[in-house]
Formats: structure tokens, C-alpha cells, sequence
């Protein structure tokens, strides 16, 4: 049995465990839902004193950790979705990988590499942080992918190669949020 130590909420008022007020993992879940309760509990080492700050974890923009990585899950999936409408069937291919050569997409290949050691390192020794710290490294790099790089574009092998890279980042997501028992949205 794994224990954490007491946490301590930030932007809410100073409660006492002396006079027995404290707030309970059920009324976070409430305040906060449960995937930001999650995901800031798996963001650092059991052994180490913990702070939740609660406007963080409500807020809906890239500050907020859970709301990045999940951001990237979904906007792979808006992308799939107009890939879909505009050519019908999608169609993978590995030959065309060599044409991804651009930084931005080789430093997401990187990230996308670096998944199974990330879950055997942390099967083996149970820093369960590791893989929250992986999950905003791979949304940051998918992010800075999508800024740089236009997926769908008129060179057709090269649409080709940057769709097989999204679809196995967001299998990767999908597996990482899987893995800390958070959702993986495909609209937000």
C-alpha cells in the first residue's frame, strides 16, 4: 500500500487539523473533478509534500496540466475528423515516414519513442510522476508539431506521413491518460 502525505489546497481558506477541519479526497473530487484530482495527485512523489492549487485545476486553458494533455487528444481528433470529411477513408502508409524530417516532427517522434520505457521505469520503482511529467512533454511537443507543420496539405504522400505520426500520438495519449486513469476526450 502506497500512502501519500497530507496535501494542502491552495485558494481555500486555511482549514485546522487540530480542530478537526479538513476536506475530504470525495469533496476535491467535487470542487475540482476527477480527472484534475488525479492527475495533480500523480504529479509528484509520494514522499514529498503536495499543493493543489484549486483555480489551476478548474481552469480551462493551457496552464492547467490535465486540460493541455487532453487538448492535444482532442484537437489529434478534430484533425482525424476533417481528414475523414474531406477525403473519406484514411489511408496510412510507413514509406512516406522518411519525409518527416522537419525538427518539430522528429522531436515528436522522440517524445513518442521514449513511451514503453517511461511505463517499464515506472512499473519497476512506482515514481508514478514520471509519467504525468511524460504526458505534458508529449502534449508540449504534439503542440509545438501542430503550430510548425500543417498535416493536411497538398503534397498527399506527406499528409500521409504526418497522419500515421498524429495517429500514433494520439494513441500514445490516449494509452498515457489510459494508464493514470484519466479521460481522454475527443471534443472539448
Amino acid at each position: 500500500i502506497l500512502i501519500t502525505q497530507l496535501v494542502t489546497l491552495k485558494g481555500r481558506p486555511k482549514i485546522s487539523k487540530r480542530k478537526g477541519e479538513i476536506v475530504t479526497l470525495e469533496e476535491l473530487i467535487g470542487d475540482i473533478g476527477l480527472d484534475s484530482a488525479r492527475f495533480f495527485y500523480l504529479t509528484k512523489s509520494l514522499d514529498t509534500h503536495m499543493e493543489i492549487d484549486l483555480d489551476l485545476a478548474k481552469e480551462q486553458s493551457e496552464k492547467n496540466p490535465v486540460f493541455y494533455i487532453q487538448y492535444a487528444h482532442a484537437r489529434v481528433c478534430s484533425i482525424l475528423r476533417k481528414l475523414k470529411t474531406k477525403n473519406g477513408k484514411l489511408k496510412t502508409t510507413t514509406k512516406n515516414l522518411k519525409l518527416l524530417n522537419h525538427p518539430s516532427e522528429l522531436e515528436l517522434v522522440k517524445q513518442l519513442i521514449r513511451f514503453p520505457e517511461i511505463i517499464e521505469d515506472t512499473a519497476k520503482d512506482y515514481q508514478v510522476q514520471r509519467i504525468s511529467q511524460y504526458a505534458i512533454d508529449l502534449a508540449t511537443s504534439f503542440h509545438r508539431f501542430y503550430r510548425d507543420c500543417r498535416v493536411i496539405s497538398e503534397d498527399k504522400n506527406l499528409t500521409k506521413a504526418r497522419l500515421s505520426l498524429i495517429l500514433a500520438t494520439k494513441q500514445v495519449i490516449k494509452n498515457t491518460l489510459n494508464s493514470m486513469g484519466i479521460s481522454a476526450p475527443e471534443r472539448m
